[in-house]
């Protein structure tokens, strides 16, 4: 099939909603989701090289765009589920990276094979481009609750997803990132006009960081 199949599987990603089986007022697709990561690596990329950090931005771009192209082949499993023990997660990751290798093999033409197998790695490690796609990730679930929330929507998934998201992105060893969305995005996010109260919420998470 060639590069062609590569191609048409793209679709397929549009197609995976990410965090099924919840009442949403807005629904996100994996390739959508993989976009938006990419736009926030950039803008926090950006704020980590005016820091004096070096970037890497070719490593970022293709880490952020394919992160999650592996879920063309087992879907968007819920976050409770795959971080549920560590075992399962890195079973889960065990077979994302055996069906992504299969899938190079068959579909990808041999002289470009070696190229994909290094884009479609696990891009989250301690590298900073790693750390910026984690942050980047961790940021669009968080967007994602976000709005939920705003809208008033009681399940409380969301206000789980939301509370561990914004966690999660405060303990990342990324200084500068963590403070610009600290000090500046958050106090934007803490005067909107929101159906559940989300300032209060933050304050919480903040207070017990």
């Amino acid at each position: 099939m060639g590069i062609h199949r590569f191609f048409t599987s793209l679709n397929d990603l549009e197609r995976i909603i990410r965090a099924p089986g919840r009442f949403k007022f807005e629904e996100h697709n994996v390739a959508a989701h993989s976009w938006k990561v990419s736009q926030y690596a950039m803008f926090f990329a950006t704020i980590e090289e005016r820091e004096g950090r070096p970037v890497d931005w070719k490593s970022l771009y293709e880490r952020t765009i394919n992160h999650d192209f592996a879920e063309v082949f087992i879907g968007d499993i819920k976050t409770p589920v795959k971080y549920a023990s560590p075992e399962l997660k890195e079973i889960l990751a065990k077979v994302e990276e055996g069906m992504m290798e299969k899938f190079i093999l068959k579909e990808i033409p041999e002289e470009f094979q070696e190229v994909f197998f290094d884009r479609m790695k696990e891009g989250k490690d301690e590298s900073l481009e790693g750390r910026l796609l984690e942050f980047a990730d961790k940021l669009d679930q968080f967007y994602e609750a976000f709005a939920e929330l705003k809208r008033g929507n009681t399940d409380k998934e969301f206000l789980k997803m939301y509370r561990i998201a914004l966690s999660k992105i405060l303990d990342l060893p990324l200084t500068a990132s963590v403070d610009y969305f600290r000090d500046v995005i958050l106090d934007d996010i803490m005067i909107e006009d929101t159906a559940i109260d989300i300032r209060k919420i933050t304050k919480r998470v903040l207070e017990a960081h």
